[in-house]
C-alpha cells in the first residue's frame, strides 16, 4: 500500500532516515517518552504522535523510526497507526476542521455545515480528509465528541466550536485561511495541528494561561446529572406506551 492506494508493482524501497539532526532531536524526545513506561511498547501510541508533530502526518519514515526504537516491526507499527484516525497518513493541513456528523449533530445540522464547506472550500470527502490547495484547512467528518448537548459540534485540532451553523462554520474556515485569531468556544487556545501533535505525545504545553483554560458540560448534560444524583424533581420524559402524562391508562 501506498498512500491509501493499491499498487501491483515493485515493492516499495526502505523508508529514508531522518536527517541526523533531526533524529537525534527526535530520539531524545523519544527516550523520554519510552521511560514513562514499564514495558517500552507502550509507548508507540505517543511516539506516533511525537513523528506526527514532526513533519504533520505519519510516514514511512516516523514509522521505521518507531519500530527501531521500540523492538517492533514496521507491520506492528503500521498496524496501530492506520488502526486510529487521528494519525494522518497523508500530507494534512495545519488546521484539522472536523465536522460532527454523528447522529444528534447530524439531526442539528451537521451534514448542512460538512455540506456547506465543502462547496466553500472546494474540496471533496475522501477517507482521512481533504485538504484546501493552500495547505491551510483539511476538512473531515469525525464521529460522536461527547459533546451532544452543543450540537452541532465543529472541532478544529481537537478544540470545541460549539452550536455552529454552515455560517458560522464558513467564517471559521475563512479566518483560520486568513491567520487571524480563532478562539475555541471553551478548552485551550488554538495551535497548529504539529503542536496539538506534540502535546498529545504527553509533552507540556509551554503557552501562557494553555493549561488553566477549560470547559465544562453544557445545561442538557448538568440537568441529566442533578436527575441522576436526585437533587430535582424527576419528571417522566418519555409515558411507558399506553399511559397518559398524568399516568392514566388512554
Amino acid at each position: 500500500m501506498t498512500d491509501g492506494h493499491t499498487s501491483l508493482g515493485m515493492p516499495q524501497l526502505p523508508a529514508p532516515p531522518y536527517p541526523d539532526e533531526v533524529r537525534a532531536r527526535l530520539e531524545a524526545d523519544a527516550r523520554e517518552i519510552i521511560a514513562r513506561y514499564p514495558g517500552s511498547r507502550s509507548a508507540l501510541l505517543p511516539m506516533l504522535h511525537l513523528v506526527q508533530s514532526e513533519e504533520g502526518h505519519v510516514t514511512r519514515t516516523g514509522m521505521q523510526f518507531c519500530a527501531d526504537l521500540l523492538g517492533l516491526t514496521t507491520a506492528e507499527v503500521t498496524a496501530v497507526a492506520t488502526f486510529y484516525t487521528m494519525y494522518r497518513r497523508r500530507p494534512s493541513g495545519d488546521y484539522q476542521v472536523g465536522v460532527c456528523t454523528n447522529t444528534l449533530c447530524a439531526v442539528m445540522g451537521g451534514d448542512a455545515i460538512y455540506a456547506a464547506l465543502q462547496e466553500h472550500l472546494g474540496v471533496g470527502s475522501h477517507e482521512g480528509g481533504d485538504t484546501t490547495e493552500d495547505g491551510k484547512v483539511t476538512l473531515e467528518h469525525i464521529e460522536c465528541n461527547a459533546a451532544c448537548d452543543f450540537a452541532p459540534v465543529v472541532m478544529v485540532n481537537w478544540e470545541f466550536f460549539d452550536n455552529q451553523t454552515p455560517e458560522s462554520a464558513k467564517r471559521l474556515v475563512d479566518d483560520l485561511r486568513a491567520g487571524r485569531t480563532v478562539e475555541p468556544t471553551r478548552g485551550a487556545p488554538l495551535c497548529t495541528f504539529k503542536e496539538t501533535a506534540r502535546i498529545l505525545a504527553g509533552f507540556p504545553d509551554t503557552r501562557e494561561g494553555a493549561v488553566e483554560a477549560t470547559g465544562g458540560a453544557g445545561p442538557a448534560s448538568l440537568v441529566g446529572l442533578r436527575l441522576a444524583k436526585g437533587e430535582s424533581p424527576h419528571h417522566k420524559i418519555v409515558h411507558p406506551r399506553g399511559e397518559s402524562a398524568s399516568g392514566e391508562g388512554e
